[in-house]
């Protein structure tokens, strides 16, 4: 695991979207999910990144950060006092939540720069195949994995440099 570099992630979004691209990060649906929405709303308050649209592309994910949701409104004990401090730990004003198969298409070839966050998280399967497939040919896009890799797995090719990866058998 390498250690949590904000600075690299924003340096990595504001290059892509310099050139007019788009961010796609495979993520663990839970836990995974709502870290990388606290600190892209994060490097978003401190001006580090532009203010591009974030959607999260995974029904588990959407599932998981409405718990995560509720224990804030609770204020949950086990809720971190510098998180419960903040109105919007989590980024949801900036949140774009890809429902339907239909939304998810939608930024598949994006108009504009965004960032996806989308499961699974070794790119192994789910919606993120989807991204990938129409993605990864642009260059002006930017896959950013940010979790363990294991042997075997699509995440794991790309993290290797792979010029080529397989997706839905092609």
């Amino acid at each position: 695991h390498v250690e949590r570099n904000p600075g690299r992630l924003a340096d990595i979004i504001n290059r892509t979207v310099a050139r007019g691209g788009s961010v796609l990060i495979p993520a663990f649906a839970v836990d995974r999910t709502e870290v990388l929405l606290c600190a892209l709303k994060d490097l978003r308050s401190a001006g580090l990144i532009p203010s591009v649209p974030v959607y999260v592309d995974s029904p588990m994910a959407l599932r998981s950060l409405e718990v995560y949701r509720k224990a804030l409104e609770r204020a949950d004990a086990d809720v971190r006092d510098t998180v419960r401090a903040d109105a919007d730990p989590l980024g949801t004003a900036h949140l774009g939540a890809l429902t339907t198969v239909q939304e998810s298409m939608s930024v598949n070839v994006p108009a504009y720069p965004s960032i996806v966050i989308s499961a699974s998280g070794m790119a192994s399967g789910g919606r993120v195949l989807h991204h990938l497939a129409y993605q990864l040919p642009d260059p002006r896009n930017t896959v950013v994995l940010v979790g363990f890799q294991a042997a075997g797995t699509r995440g794991r090719a790309l993290l290797e440099g792979a010029r080529s990866v397989k997706i839905h058998g092609t």
